[in-house]
């Protein structure tokens, strides 16, 4: 399992692995794959330095690389305050409306600022400058491709630059502004998505950027789907839901069982399990179903707001949800590929067993052709 891509960035397998863990990234890293650490979460700019800092010395020059949410588009009144502002009480009800029934309680002031969203334009310009001075070796967007002067920047650092593309027509802008890779996202993905299934968008991307390499994702948590995605024409494959259900990822207090109540969830749930809600962000996000997201659609709710103000409104909500652990409304973004979480496992076998299969695919389709 080996493509150029595995030369241009010194990794074993064309595996990329997105995770918001620290200790994830890094597991990834050490097997072979390239760890790629989500960096919305990271309100406290100080926080993140930590954590690339600790990372740093855990891979001692093993590839790694970031991935950042710069909005393509930018509402009028960049400020927070004055976005803030935009956010119409009615909207704020309902989201109080919403945690009362279900008993959530408020956040200390300790924690409170800890809420401020991620999904400001700024604080992800300031996350990457902060990335530019570790020793990442690949920067991602997950809205479109990056600004001209953070891709001139990699390019001078000898940074490998990518976005995620959900249409042909997105691939070919990414690819006309500069990244060095596009990023083929699925329907069925985790997180933000569009419309158009991984099996008919890989190879459409594939033709719309060649020669630029093309990474899948969507749908894909095993062997036997990475052999396809590779089928397709991609060079590599882009992972995120998987690495939910590994033993090092820690972010969510753990219950006597040995996994937080996410996991526990996760593992229980099928492929059904999942909706495209527009409540984290604004945009389409492939998530958990849960009680919280269906509040959102049902009769009563005011709708979702657009980036970055849903985000903004319900950035403190979800930080009390997860302070409470609170069953009924606590999910995550997660593909469809959730039906096959079905255990707790290091990332180390993850890798192994994926590889091992994908091994095993290949040399079954090759007989095909006798």
């Amino acid at each position: 399992m080996r493509t150029a891509l595995c030369d241009d960035l010194g990794i074993k397998y064309p595996i990329f692995g997105f995770t918001p863990s620290p200790a994830v990234a890094v597991a990834i890293s050490k097997a072979g794959g390239l760890g790629v650490l989500g960096t919305i979460r990271y309100t406290d700019s100080a926080e993140l330095e930590e954590a690339l800092t600790w990372m740093d010395e855990q891979l001692d020059g093993i590839p790694y690389g970031v991935d950042v949410v710069i909005p393509h588009k930018i509402m009028e009144g960049g400020q927070a305050q004055e976005l803030e502002q935009m956010i119409p009480q009615h909207h704020r009800e309902f989201v109080e409306q919403v945690l009362a029934k279900h008993g959530v309680t408020g956040l200390d002031e300790s924690s409170r600022a800890a809420a401020i969203t991620g999904w400001m334009h700024d604080q992800a310009l300031g996350q990457v400058d902060i990335a530019f001075k570790h020793p990442v070796k690949f920067i991602a967007n997950a809205l479109g491709a990056p600004p001209p002067e953070v891709i001139a920047k990699a390019r001078e650092l000898g940074i490998k630059t990518a976005a995620l593309a959900g249409k042909p027509k997105h691939a070919q802008r990414h690819r006309e502004a500069g990244v060095d890779y596009v990023v083929a996202q699925g329907h069925e993905a985790g997180g933000h998505c569009g419309e158009v299934t991984t099996m008919v968008l890989v190879p459409e991307i594939v033709d719309a950027v060649h020669p630029t390499p093309v990474l899948a994702a969507g749908g894909i948590g095993c062997g036997r789907q990475a052999a396809a995605a590779m089928a397709l024409g991609a060079e590599g494959v882009w992972l995120g839901s998987l690495w939910l259900t590994s033993e090092e990822y820690k972010l969510e207090p753990q219950t006597e069982r040995g996994m937080s109540v996410v996991q526990e969830k996760l593992i229980a749930a099928t492929s059904s399990d999942t909706v495209r809600s527009r409540v984290i962000s604004g945009k389409p996000a492939r998530m958990l179903k849960t009680e919280w997201t269906e509040a959102w659609t049902a009769e009563g709710s005011p709708g979702t707001l657009p980036m970055p103000l849903q985000g903004m409104l319900v950035a403190e909500a979800e930080a009390r949800i997860r302070g409470d652990q609170n069953q009924a409304l606590l999910g995550s973004p997660v593909g469809q590929i959730v039906g096959r979480m079905n255990a707790i496992e290091p990332v180390a076998k993850q890798i192994d067993d994926l590889v091992a299969e994908f091994e095993l695919t290949v040399e079954r389709m090759g007989g095909f052709s006798e």
